[in-house]
């Protein structure tokens, strides 16, 4: 009787066995590996793009604090005298006071965007990167619209993260009456509130009505920086 209950157990813890690696045959792993292999390859990916956004983002000579500027690089007395001149009302004016600076290495940190559709076709080539060719069709497509038809128009000739790059150089001014909010919001340095106040107090009969409402709520170099910004149809 012993001998046949050892049997039996035996029997018993075989089949168990048998059992569980059917189970574990039968049972779809791959899912769970997959998604804690791409775990740590999702991060590197996010953290590749965010670097690689930190490269390529280009300061606003006029928005930049002290410390922005001192964290490219610029030495005290450049700092000092590009916050006594701001507001740059143009590339030209921040070009004449960088002077003999290697400036295509500057401008890789440091710039005041163009006006798309007012700069001359040369000046274009301040921007890194752009020659010839790409100034004679930014030049081409005038007048600007909007932000997005640069997008589209110059995205016939670069991919989208030069076109994304070329972003921090170039704006497209906007009609104060009848441009959209986000239009409003891709002009450097108008967030969500500086949107909705430029929405706010329209229709616009002129460029007076923009100054006195809107400098209510910056100074007047900041007011002098957001007007180059915008315009009224006549």
């Amino acid at each position: 009787m012993r001998k046949f209950g050892k049997l039996f157990l035996a029997f018993a813890l075989v089949g168990t066995v048998m059992v569980s690696c059917k189970e574990s045959k039968g049972k779809d792993t791959s899912k769970e590996t997959t998604v804690e292999a791409s775990e740590p390859n999702g991060d590197a990916r996010t953290h590749e793009k965010a670097e690689n956004s930190k490269t390529t983002a280009v300061l606003n000579a006029n928005l930049a604090t002290e410390a922005d500027l001192d964290g490219i690089g610029l030495s005290k007395e450049m700092i000092a005298q590009i916050l006594d001149k701001r507001p740059f009302l143009s590339m030209n004016d921040f070009d004449v006071l960088v002077g003999d600076e290697t400036k295509e290495e500057l401008y890789k940190k440091v710039f005041v965007p163009f006006n798309l559709n007012t700069t001359a076709e040369a000046d274009f080539k301040m921007i890194p990167g752009v020659g010839d060719r790409m100034a004679h069709e930014f030049e081409e497509y005038r007048p600007y619209t909007s932000i997005q038809q640069f997008r589209r128009e110059i995205g016939k000739y670069v991919d989208e993260d030069e076109v994304s790059r070329y972003e921090n150089y170039v704006f497209v001014p906007v009609e104060l009456n009848s441009a959209t909010e986000k239009d409003i919001k891709a002009l450097p340095g108008v967030g969500n509130r500086m949107a909705h106040e430029f929405e706010e107090y329209r229709p616009y009969t002129s460029m007076a009505q923009f100054r006195k409402e809107i400098g209510k709520y910056v100074d007047d170099k900041e007011l002098a920086r957001l007007e180059r910004l915008v315009y009224l149809k006549e």
